[in-house]
């Protein structure tokens, strides 16, 4: 009898492999890092061969860890960071060049020059995106003009383009599914999100051959529509849908106005705005948030820098072994010390959308402390979320009544109750925070049945604390003055050489 549905997590720094059962509880969880490169100021890169590596080692050990096997798996269900550009041969099934990172600032030039030449407001009315170089068009725009030979094979229809999604669906299928869901595709700067179709505007502007794009398929899946060959059975493969927008969907936040945000590596908050997409006033992007009868849209506002901050202080500074460390450190002080750190290491995502910004601390003594610089780096990730839903609420039609949040930061109280203190709202957190990875499970379980409805699904969800806003509002403006004050220190400070 099958018991568990398998959701893949793959995301910026891991592969992650988890299963779940049908309440949506964690039965077993592996994980596995892989390397980041960083050629160049600006520049991230992955191994795209090394990231299938780690994501099938995680299937293996997660199914060991439950003492399960392929026969008790019902589907499987694939989430991933988004935008990242991966450009293979589809005769070798081979990469022909690194995966560019979502991080990855290189193609900021071109973007500059697009804008100039007026195609922003364009590209915003058709993709809900704006011209900058986090999402995947402008990446395979610089893959193809940097070989000839690569944009030759292109257009020979010898090459496949996809992220991540699509490329674990195609090594899952031996090749045999060249496929990306609506959500993903909705973050490549190249579809028109009305129709759900490749467009042809950004496909011609990019010079982007059609040879080269998976088929948009919707984010659950009918069975037999794309399977997945584990351990020489064919299982269907339900379920895909981008990181963020997984997460929307296990916080179960099916009703327009519900809104999440998830700290990982980034932080990326979204709103459900229903069935038709909202545009925004206040540089936020439209995107599809997940597409099972019809399309659902939401609104979303990214912060590059959330997480990685963390790892920064441990891996770049040395100021901690572990993580987990973070919060101990940064509660032996009482405050920051006055002292703001904007981790602007690979620009401003929204609402500023600065890609020649960098990170900048401000307001240092010689009372600053490791503590000090600490509590200032998890500060940093609230202010940045701060700023995402102010922009939200000027273009919702409602107030938000609360924010769900998810992702591994959540278990720092410290910075969590900061959050709700800067918000002037509840931010709660549910029991099961590895929503990414349950949003997932939940499409592919929809797919074939394993859960009959959405109310089925939202009835597993359940509050482990909300943390209500203590701060005094006037107090709390006053720190987002400041915070906008150092967020204007650290603007279009890179320079090319």
């Amino acid at each position: 009898m099958t018991r568990f549905v398998l959701a893949l997590d793959q995301g910026t720094t891991s592969s992650r492999s988890i299963l779940f059962d049908h309440a949506g509880a964690i039965v077993a969880t592996a994980q596995r890092e892989f390397t980041q490169h960083f050629p160049r100021s600006g520049w991230v890169e992955h191994d795209a061969e090394e990231i299938w590596a780690t994501q099938a080692a995680t299937i293996a050990e997660v199914l060991a860890r439950a003492r399960a096997t392929v026969d008790d798996l019902v589907a499987v269900g694939i989430t991933n960071q988004r935008e990242t550009t991966v450009l293979w041969d589809r005769a070798t099934g081979r990469p022909v060049a690194p995966a560019i990172v979502w991080q990855d600032r290189r193609t900021a030039d071109f973007c500059a020059r697009l804008k100039a030449d007026g195609h922003e407001p364009e590209i915003t009315r058709r993709t809900g995106l704006l011209l900058d170089p986090y999402f995947s068009g402008t990446k395979l725009a610089w893959l193809l003009d940097s070989d000839p030979q690569l944009r030759a094979r292109a257009e020979r229809g010898e090459l496949a383009f996809g992220t991540i999604d699509s490329w674990l669906a195609w090594k899952l299928s031996r090749g045999a599914q060249h496929i990306t869901d609506a959500s993903n595709a909705s973050r490549t700067l190249l579809l028109d999100i009305a129709t759900g179709d490749w467009d042809d505007y950004a496909l011609d502007l990019l010079r982007i051959p059609r040879a080269l794009l998976p088929r948009v398929v919707p984010s659950s899946l009918a069975r037999g529509e794309a399977i997945a060959l584990l351990g020489g059975r064919e299982l269907p493969l339900g379920g895909i849908a981008g990181d963020q927008q997984a997460a929307l969907f296990g916080q179960a936040c099916f009703t327009p106005g519900m809104a999440k945000n998830t700290y990982g590596t980034g932080c990326f908050m979204l709103m459900n705005t229903g069935h038709a997409p909202q545009v925004s006033a206040n540089r936020l992007l439209t995107t599809v948030a997940w597409h099972l009868d019809v399309r659902h849209y939401a609104l979303e506002g990214a912060v590059f820098v959330g997480g990685a901050v963390v790892q920064w202080l441990r891996d770049g500074l040395g100021f901690i072994e572990k993580s987990s460390e973070v919060e101990a450190l940064a509660a032996t002080v009482p405050d920051a010390g006055g002292m703001y750190l904007v981790p602007a290491f690979t620009g401003l995502g929204s609402p500023h959308w600065d890609a020649y910004a960098r990170g900048t601390m401000v307001g240092l003594s010689r009372g600053t402390t490791k503590a000090h610089i600490a509590r200032a780096a998890l500060e940093s990730i609230a202010f940045q979320s701060a700023e995402v839903l102010l922009a939200m609420q000027r273009d919702a039609q409602q107030p938000l009544l609360e924010l769900r949040v998810d992702g591994g930061a959540t278990a720092n109280d410290l910075m969590m109750q900061f959050q709700a203190d800067l918000l002037g709202v509840p931010v709660v957190r549910p029991k099961v925070t590895e929503t990414t990875a349950l949003g997932a499970a939940y499409l592919a379980g929809l797919a074939v049945g394993f859960w009959g409805s959405l109310a089925e699904v939202a009835a597993n969800w359940q509050v482990d604390r909300r943390f209500e806003p203590a701060m005094p509002r006037e107090a709390a403006a006053a720190r987002l003055r400041q915070w906008e004050r150092a967020v204007e220190r650290s603007r279009d400070w890179h320079v090319e050489d």
